[in-house]
């Protein structure tokens, strides 16, 4: 039950919504679905409705975030929060294979109004980190082996990905627009277009209120330092889904005056190679999944408001 407070003090400790968001990375849509369609988290009201939350609310949207973490429904996390620890523990352990297989059969039938209906629906629930580990990844590994030798595959395939980057392209259009300061820059090294993982590491750093542009091609080594100076990026990320030229990478950063990663499958096909690469590029960090490279981001501390 929601409890009104005639002219609460925020300096006391109530915290607005936009300061929790801030605080857990979870946006405030997500915390409005939380409360109104599970009780997950109830804020207390001010006399004009509106939400604010107390340093225990932070603390259970943390528990519930390790929950969804591990895998969990986010319809089943109440049971769990209320259930002592260890039958809590004996009881973990959501399904995200019905959602995936409802996801490949709206694929499967070209059907893009249902499959944004499927995906707002999760996005309204889960945070981004969230829905990239337990629902997207999973999701690209078992089109990856559907799409294998398949009478139909690239039709298929091409349908999706240029729904996926549609989808997440407005999420960072949205994002981009509320947020200020410079930007991260990413940059798709493969000659392949539409590449997932790109553009889920774009929209897991616009979700933690970072500028993001994205260049969906590859540039030479002149017009990448350009780039980076024009916008001020406050870093360059490259994406590299298949082998690159070594030998060329030294000189095609060495000009970009920011911190550096490099993100994708290269990071694993170049592992002997890269003690010598990284000794000769200042700042240059590496991460093989988005999830892998949105926490090098955090821990770099690219992710936290710039001017």
């Amino acid at each position: 039950m929601t409890s009104s407070l005639a002219a609460p003090d925020l300096s006391s400790g109530w915290l607005p919504i936009r300061e929790v968001s801030r605080l857990t990375g979870v946006n405030p849509v997500t915390l409005r679905a939380w409360e109104r369609r599970y009780g997950l988290v109830v804020p207390h009201r001010t006399a004009k409705g509106h939400r604010l939350f107390d340093i225990g609310h932070v603390a259970r949207i943390q528990e519930i975030l390790t929950w969804l973490n591990r895998g969990v429904a986010v319809s089943q996390v109440k049971a769990l929060l209320d259930a002592p620890a260890a039958e809590a523990a004996v009881n973990a352990g959501g399904d995200w294979l019905p959602l995936r297989q409802s996801l490949i059969l709206a694929i499967g039938s070209l059907a893009e109004r249902r499959l944004d209906e499927l995906f707002n629906q999760a996005m309204s629930l889960y945070p981004p980190a969230t829905l990239c580990e337990q629902l997207m990844l999973p999701l690209l590994a078992e089109l990856d082996n559907r799409w294998q030798g398949q009478f139909g595959a690239q039709m298929e395939r091409v349908f999706f990905l240029s729904w996926l980057r549609s989808k997440l392209g407005a999420r960072l259009y949205h994002n981009n627009r509320q947020q200020r300061g410079k930007p991260l820059l990413l940059v798709n090294q493969s000659d392949v277009p539409m590449e997932p993982m790109l553009w889920m590491t774009a929209w897991l750093a616009s979700s933690a209120d970072c500028p993001v542009e994205v260049f969906d091609w590859p540039l030479p080594p002149g017009e990448l330092a350009l780039a980076v100076e024009r916008l001020g990026a406050r870093a360059v990320v490259l994406y590299a889904g298949k082998s690159l030229n070594m030998a060329q990478l030294p000189r095609l950063l060495s000009k970009c005056h920011c911190a550096k990663l490099l993100v994708g499958p290269a990071v694993r096909i170049h592992r002997s190679e890269w003690p010598a690469i990284t000794a000769r590029i200042d700042d240059l960090s590496l991460a093989d999944t988005p999830l892998a490279a949105h926490s090098r981001l955090h821990f770099l501390g690219l992710l936290q408001p710039q001017p």
